[in-house]
């Protein structure tokens, strides 16, 4: 199997709103919080979020400075960011569970496929009996 790295935040996985947003998240700032520090409108900061518009560059420098992060960052997915999100373990929950539903389902249809031939082999009696 081959392995391939994927850098999370970068310019072919995320946008320039999803960068904001991990950041934010990252931080422990909710939307409210974040728009209050900026001095923005809630709805502003849910735009860039978005990707429905971008902020100057005196907010943009704001917000890498209140997020620990590099403009750059922001912008194009390079340079100091925040980690990718771990996503691991609710994956291998989500491969366990469906590994158990297919269980499930193939001792169903092994359980069905005994009862239609149960009932085919009856079938096949009562044509021999009416013969």
């Amino acid at each position: 199997m081959i392995e391939t790295q994927m850098n999370w935040y970068g310019p072919d996985t995320a946008t320039f709103g999803d960068r904001i947003s991990g950041a934010r998240e990252a931080s422990g700032m909710s939307q409210p919080q974040l728009s209050k520090s900026l001095g923005v409108k809630l709805a502003t900061l849910k735009g860039w979020e978005q990707d429905l518009s971008e902020p100057r560059a005196n907010k943009l420098s704001m917000l890498a400075g209140l997020l620990n992060v590099s403009v750059m960052w922001l912008l194009n997915g390079e340079g100091e960011g925040v980690d990718e999100p771990d996503t691991k373990p609710e994956v291998e929950k989500d491969l366990n569970e469906m590994l158990l539903e297919m269980r499930e389902l193939k001792t169903v249809l092994r359980s069905s496929s005994d009862r239609l031939g149960m009932l085919e082999k009856r079938l096949r009696d009562q044509f021999r009996h009416k013969e």
